[in-house]
């Protein structure tokens, strides 16, 4: 086919924008540093974030080539629609709990990273352990990005797409190198600009476009549809079933809904990436507010893509100079690029595709740069190296950004459902992560023993319930399982949960009554949660007052932190 060359003029400009904004941020960050810069620095962004650019690179955060090109294609999709459009709605409602019930106390603490709280209750390890369910959320998330960059790339320039989404990483990872949050803060401005110029600019067009039906009573008959890529639900297209693009409900889904509701509502809250924003806020209220903004921002967000599906599922695809319906092809994933190239003027095309395009690229540095801070200080310095130096930490931080950005990268080129990648990341978020947030912020009682217990017992309960998107099948088939697809109709991701969550409050209160009440010598306690000489360094999340004035710096000291060690006070 021919090279689209208004298409790559329109990438290599809001490339170079979005390269230009990375590189001139990286610069202002320097200069309110000129001694050089240090960990912290680079991770909050030394907590200057004003509000205006803490509002949208908090909505920025969410909206991103997962949120914008995941929600079309749901919405696309007939064996999904919008009834099954759960993701932008349940990671709002996500930052409205985050906002409630943990921003607040987390950026008045003085925190440097999400895990700190685990470390300063639990330990450095399990601190560690617990950075691992946190390392695959961010590497899904950025996988996901990447996935939706590198198909609408395929679709404007023609191009292989390992090659359109190893370019784009390589981008991404250059400028947050160099800038940190700085960087990654200022060009999603610039992101979120794009895609609601963009998007908005294109819809008009396709609207009127003569080969789009009226979306308002647009059905669906495909009677040959085999779908190539399984649901991320695992449901299938009845051979015989009319639908719209909203989508058709079965009852027997009902606990599938449910689960992934839960998921997305309560999993899109312990993710880095967001408290992020949240500590490198100016103060504990401000914080709070980013959060409600971003709720509300993220759904406005959402309209232009939900629009954009539903005209993808109202054009009449063999008549369009594609040629094929994307749908019957197993080409949900490229609605939004293909409804850009095909529906719309040359001219919208190449300002919609390049906005698009540099603006998800934008957002991999988010869940890069995140994963890579936790790495250098609550894994690396934290656990291996107590005493290195803010130069070495600022080197091992630039080093895992390779790292992550190369795994991103190869699974953004292995699963090819972007909307997949889009859930998933939030799955053992949710499963592991959330109950352990919960517990460590709001009950003062929890301790390493029951950390632990529950950490196993939710992974376990989890992977055994299989996951067909990644081809591992189910060790636990519980309720209502269906045989025929080989699906898990009951909730069990949101049992895995609870059940994790039971388990840290039951094996905590064992534990403190069996060494409390010296039923078991505190010579046992190997986790010196109730030894004598345990100190507490560093304020709890509940400890600090709650007021907009907490100095981080003197809050949560630098070097004060090892709870376990008192020569380190």
């Amino acid at each position: 086919m021919a090279v689209n060359i208004p298409g790559i003029i329109a990438i290599v400009i809001f490339y170079l924008l979005i390269l230009g904004i990375g590189l001139w941020a990286a610069r202002r960050g320097a200069k309110k540093n000129p001694d050089g810069p240090e960990s912290e620095d680079v991770m909050l962004a030394g907590r200057d974030i004003g509000l205006v650019v803490g509002m949208f690179t908090m909505t920025a955060t969410w909206v991103g080539g997962g949120y914008i090109n995941g929600t079309a294609e749901v919405i696309f999709d007939p064996a999904q629609g919008f009834i099954w459009c759960q993701a932008p709605f349940g990671y709002a409602i996500g930052l409205v709990l985050g906002g409630l019930f943990f921003a607040k106390k987390m950026r008045a603490a003085g925190y440097v990273t999400m895990l700190d709280p685990f470390q300063q209750r639990y330990g450095e390890r399990m601190g560690g352990l617990l950075f691992i369910p946190a390392l695959l959320g961010e590497v899904f998330w950025s996988a996901a990005i990447l996935s939706a960059l590198g198909a609408t790339l395929k679709v404007v320039l023609e191009l292989e797409i390992n090659t359109a989404v190893i370019v784009s990483a390589a981008i991404a990872v250059f400028y947050t190198l160099f800038g940190g949050l700085y960087s990654v803060a200022y060009t999603d401005v610039i992101q979120l600009f794009c895609i609601f110029v963009g998007l908005w600019l294109s819809i008009p067009f396709a609207l009127t476009n003569p080969l789009v039906s009226e979306i308002g009573t647009t059905t669906l008959t495909r009677l040959l549809y085999t779908p190539v890529n399984a649901s991320v639900y695992n449901r299938t297209f009845n051979e015989t079933e009319t639908a719209g693009w909203y989508g058709t409900w079965d009852v027997k889904y009902t606990g599938v809904w449910i689960d992934f509701a839960l998921l997305l509502m309560c999993g899109g809250v312990p993710w880095q990436v967001y408290f992020q924003r949240v500590l490198s806020s100016r103060s504990a209220g401000r914080a709070q507010f980013l959060s409600f903004a971003a709720a509300i921002g993220c759904l406005i967000m959402t309209i232009p893509s939900i629009l954009i599906g539903a005209i993808g599922a109202s054009t009449d695809w063999p008549a369009t100079s594609y040629g094929k319906d994307p749908a019957i092809e197993g080409e949900a994933g490229l609605i939004l690029p293909l409804v850009l190239q095909h529906l719309t003027p040359v001219w919208v095309s190449f300002f919609g595709l390049g906005a698009v395009s540099a603006a998800v690229m934008s957002s991999a540095d988010s869940s890069i740069l995140s994963a890579s801070s936790m790495f250098s200080r609550n894994v690396y310095k934290l656990v291996f190296r107590q005493k290195a130096s803010e130069r070495e930490i600022i080197w091992v931080m630039r080093a895992s950004i390779f790292v992550m950005g190369a795994l991103a990268t190869i699974l953004a080129l292995t699963i090819k459902t972007i909307y997949g990648l889009f859930v998933l990341c939030g799955d053992l978020v949710f499963v592991i992560l959330f109950p352990q947030l919960v517990c460590v912020v709001h009950l003062e009682f929890t301790n390493t023993y029951g950390s632990l217990c529950g950490y196993i017992v939710g992974m376990v309960l989890r992977l055994c319930g299989g996951e067909t998107i990644i081809g591992l099948p189910p060790a636990i088939k519980y309720p209502f399982f269906e045989e025929s697809s080989n699906t898990q109709l009951f909730p069990f991701r949101t049992l895995a949960m609870l059940c994790s969550f039971a388990t840290i409050l039951l094996v905590s209160l064992i534990t403190e009554r069996l060494f409390k009440g010296e039923v078991v010598p505190l010579k046992y306690d190997i986790a010196g949660c109730y030894s004598p000489d345990r100190a507490q360094n560093g304020p709890k999340a509940t400890d600090v007052a709650m007021n907009d004035t907490v100095n981080p710096k003197t809050a949560f000291p630098e070097g004060k932190y090892t709870p376990h060690d008192p020569s380190k006070l």
